[in-house]
């Protein structure tokens, strides 16, 4: 029997599951009203799905479960690629600290007069500084101690390199010209078993057009020590003033081997050496830290995907649970689905009321995994540090790792991405458990009722 209060529109009903058999009444009172908020009813109809009754908590935890799977595994896509996002900025910035954004240099020989190619660099607007370098190859000896070293020759009161804080400023301030002073790498410094202070030896190999080598030798004092945190600038590099790796490398006066260029934006590195390489024209060389250390961030690139792919699937399973709650409801609603069939909805009607509770079972756990993701990535910082304190543990001691803190950058499009992934996998797990509530024949379902 149908209750419409006498609104003359179609009804919509309160819940099709309030079957009540009346005494004295043979079949089932149908309750119905027909409110214009609950439009359209395939809507409705899933909303009022998700609530729990006396028959169905068993479902309803699944439910549950399914939605806390979603959240926690958003969660984790977050937080972890966030965390991936903070390592990946710390090692770029330890190696470039080292290596330069742009580096100018000439197409054939060395730079004899850097200056115009410096200017033009420091005019563009996204170049923070530019200064000249030289570098080379050669031996240290301290007795029977030998280890290859790249010099690297730069002048401290005109830039163009940043360590990172690797080196103090009154350190790299006694680099002066003459003065036969070096700073050199950690691993360096201990391979070589010098401390500073100490003198140490440099030898430079020197080739000849007859064929013969010889060697320069040259003694230095070291000023100081960096340890950056990449094995391939700290077992070896060593830093002179570039008058004395000039002097070294046999260079004319004034000439040196290219020029070092700092941008203020890493990332754009490549517009302003495209930029620059234009304006300087074809007797110049122009590469940049994409070029020169590739292979560095596509493994960084690489790993961060598979990490994606594999995290993401924590999200799948979580979604796939829906199909198991959706296969159970339809089963606990056949009723209901032969009702709604035989009054006149269409099986694509019927699809979209348990296509709508998948869907929002997915959205809310995507939303909390949300809000959950959001919070852990920008405390992650402060909140992994407590947690060492209250379990006496320490994640990343100092002897084993450089980086001894959790760094972590939250990526919004990277966010966007991850909640569009989670989304789209609930919305696909619901088709199957909708096509089977869609396909149910109202004869059979209420051949016993």
């Amino acid at each position: 029997m149908w209750l419409n209060a006498g609104n003359t529109r179609p009804p919509i009903w309160v819940e099709l599951t309030d079957l009540v058999r009346r005494p004295g009444r043979p079949g089932p009172t149908l309750l119905c009203f027909n409110p214009p908020m609950f439009r359209p009813l395939e809507v409705f109809v899933g909303l009022r799905y998700l609530r729990a009754k006396r028959q169905n908590h068993y479902i309803s935890f699944i439910s549950a479960i399914s939605l806390l799977g979603i959240a926690v595994g958003v969660a984790s896509l977050i937080v972890v690629i966030s965390v991936m996002n903070g390592f990946g900025n710390e090692l770029r910035s330890r190696l470039l600290s080292l290596t330069a954004h742009i580096t100018i240099s000439a197409e054939q020989g060395n730079l004899s007069d850097p200056g115009p190619a410096a200017r033009i660099a420091r005019a563009h607007p996204l170049v923070s500084d530019a200064g000249v370098f030289v570098e080379g190859q050669g031996l240290l000896v301290n007795g029977v101690n030998l280890s290859g070293v790249m010099i690297r020759g730069l002048d401290p009161a005109r830039g163009g390199m940043e360590l990172g804080g690797a080196v103090t400023p009154e350190v790299l301030a006694t680099l002066e010209p003459g003065a036969n002073r070096m700073i050199m790498g950690a691993e360096l410094a201990r391979s070589t078993n010098v401390i500073t202070g100490d003198e140490i030896s440099v030898m430079i190999p020197r080739g000849s057009n007859t064929g013969q080598v010889s060697a320069l030798m040259r003694r230095f004092s070291l000023a100081g020590v960096f340890e950056i945190g990449i094995a391939e600038h700290d077992s070896s590099s060593a830093l002179v003033h570039i008058a004395d790796a000039a002097a070294m490398m046999g260079l004319a006066p004034g000439s040196v081997n290219g020029v070092r260029v700092s941008v203020d934006d890493i990332f754009r590195a490549h517009e302003v050496a495209t930029d620059l390489s234009a304006q300087l024209g074809p007797e110049f060389r122009v590469s940049d830290w994409t070029q020169e250390q590739s292979s560095y961030f596509r493994a960084i690139k690489i790993e961060k995907a598979m990490m994606f792919v594999i995290l993401l699937l924590i999200v799948a399973v979580a979604a796939f649970n829906i199909v198991a709650t959706l296969v159970m409801v339809v089963g606990d609603k056949r009723t209901d689905i032969a009702i709604l069939r035989t009054i006149g909805m269409r099986p694509g009607g019927v699809m979209r009321i348990f296509m709508v509770q998948g869907t929002l079972i997915g959205l809310i756990g995507t939303l909390l995994g949300l809000v959950l993701g959001v919070l852990l990535a920008m405390n992650v910082e402060t909140l992994v540090p407590r947690i060492e304190q209250a379990l006496s543990v320490n994640l990343l001691p100092k002897d084993l790792y450089y980086i001894t803190a959790v760094p972590s950058d939250l990526r919004w499009p990277e966010v966007g991405l991850i909640l569009l992934a989670a989304f789209a996998l609930s919305v696909i797990s619901t088709i199957y458990p909708a096509r089977r509530a869609a396909a149910t024949h109202p004869a059979e379902a209420l051949r016993y009722e």
